[in-house]
């Protein structure tokens, strides 16, 4: 879990600054909209990854295996968005999907992490 935890500070931080660079930085409504959802998606699922930290400690080993879906899902979901509202290839908009479909993963594998806990 340790070495999630600094990868998802850089993303949480990339996250910010691209949520702001989109209300302050561009002009285009569209590619506002991609800055702004990707760093949505991706400060969320940045937080997600922090809270897996206690789970695990709380007995739900399992857990651990949902930060890698989470900042995955983060690299692949947030960057070809924002790739695309800084000018790359429509392209890459076919592979946005597989980054939302690491972010259903991981939340599966935190379901399934759940179970074993005991409350």
């Amino acid at each position: 879990m340790r070495s999630w935890i600094p990868l998802a500070a850089v993303l949480g931080f990339l996250s910010v600054a691209f949520g702001a660079f989109a209300a302050h930085g561009l002009s285009d409504p569209k590619a506002q909209e991609w800055i702004r959802t990707g760093a949505e998606y991706g400060f969320v699922h940045v937080l997600a990854t922090l809270a897996c930290v206690p789970l695990v400690q709380a007995g739900a080993a399992r857990a651990r295996f949902a930060p890698p879906l989470f900042l995955a899902g983060v690299v692949i979901f947030s960057g070809t968005l924002a790739a695309m509202a800084l000018g790359g290839p429509r392209w890459l908009g076919a592979i946005t999907p597989i980054g939302g479909t690491l972010f259903l993963a991981g939340w599966g594998v935190l379901a399934w992490a759940a179970r074993q806990l005991k409350l």
